[in-house]
């Protein structure tokens, strides 16, 4: 059934998925070439008055390092917003499933007491389910954000420390 509204949206979003995977591969094997020719030109320069370089092969590990985790914390980013999707689209096709019982439940012959009644604790039902669908989205995206802000963190506390390190080998001392 490939008019399914659910299959196209499935389909495209794992379309969307491959091509940003493959975006970010491709942006880093650029970048990481193009690193390597700034590198090759920064340890070529000689600068008066500065006894020592940096080492350029732990800098460009360390450049290496930050883009892999970029990627990784992109792809972490992305398969949220995938997995949000998915379940987006469950919730439609429950809520229209629900929507038809709803609609069968509503036109049988009751009292119009007996509807308004009925009609009252399907809207309370329906608004009960739709803060549910909220949180559990927002917890989804949360979730998703949390593990890629948490991953560049790190990456970031580990790369300050690599520069102390750096900056210590090479001789520089720290300001006062």
């Amino acid at each position: 059934m490939s008019d399914d509204p659910a299959t196209k949206m499935q389909k495209t979003i794992t379309e969307a998925g491959a091509g940003a995977a493959q975006m970010g591969k491709t942006a880093m094997d650029s970048g990481m070439a193009k690193m390597a020719e700034f590198t090759k030109m920064f340890s070529d320069m000689k600068v008066p008055g500065m006894a020592a370089m940096p080492d350029m092969d732990a800098f460009l590990a360390a450049h290496r390092r930050n883009m892999e985790v970029l990627t990784a914390a992109n792809r972490v980013a992305l398969e949220g917003a995938q997995a949000v999707a998915r379940r987006h689209m469950e919730i439609m096709q429950q809520t229209m499933a629900e929507m038809t019982e709803t609609m069968r439940d509503l036109s049988s012959p009751d009292t119009p007491q007996a509807k308004a009644i009925k009609q009252t604790q399907l809207m309370k039902t329906s608004y009960e389910h739709a803060v549910a669908h909220m949180k559990e989205l927002a917890d989804l995206i949360q979730r998703a954000n949390g593990e890629a802000l948490g991953m560049l963190n790190q990456r970031f506390a580990e790369a300050m420390d690599e520069v102390k390190r750096l900056a210590e080998k090479s001789g520089a001392t720290p300001a006062a």
